[in-house]
């Protein structure tokens, strides 16, 4: 399943993971936006994707998930490249996420290569 996620004046278009929440259960959206060095190459970003895909496999606090790169049109994306879009139950769980072991090794493969990022949670409303 395909969407079209806005974030302000970036908009990603991002593979949709299955989803067993309830459209009643509060979510917690932690959404993280990229923009890599220069100099980093192909490969260096594959890693950094690769390395982000397998934190939900390892952080059982992590209730979906999804990415993609920016394809806007609008060219407002101030050289950001990649949006990752983690959804949490509680800002316990995200906390948890963001000190647990698995995310800080990410953080170190990412760090090399990264230029700028991007944070914002917010609690999702429908």
């Amino acid at each position: 399943m395909r969407k079209m996620i806005a974030l302000g004046l970036f908009a990603c278009i991002c593979v949709t993971a299955v989803s067993a929440q309830k459209s009643n259960e509060k979510m917690l959206r932690h959404v993280v936006m990229f923009k890599f060095k220069d100099d980093a190459t192909a490969a260096n970003v594959k890693s950094v994707e690769d390395a982000f895909l397998l934190l939900p496999g390892k952080i059982n606090t992590i209730k979906d998930f999804e990415w993609g790169t920016n394809n806007s049109p609008e060219k407002l994306n101030e050289g950001l490249t990649h949006c990752f879009f983690v959804t949490f139950s509680s800002e316990k769980d995200r906390d948890d996420y963001l000190v647990h072991p698995a995310h800080k090794a990410f953080v170190e493969v990412l760090k090399p290569f990264l230029d700028k990022v991007v944070v914002m949670d917010y609690w999702a409303k429908k």
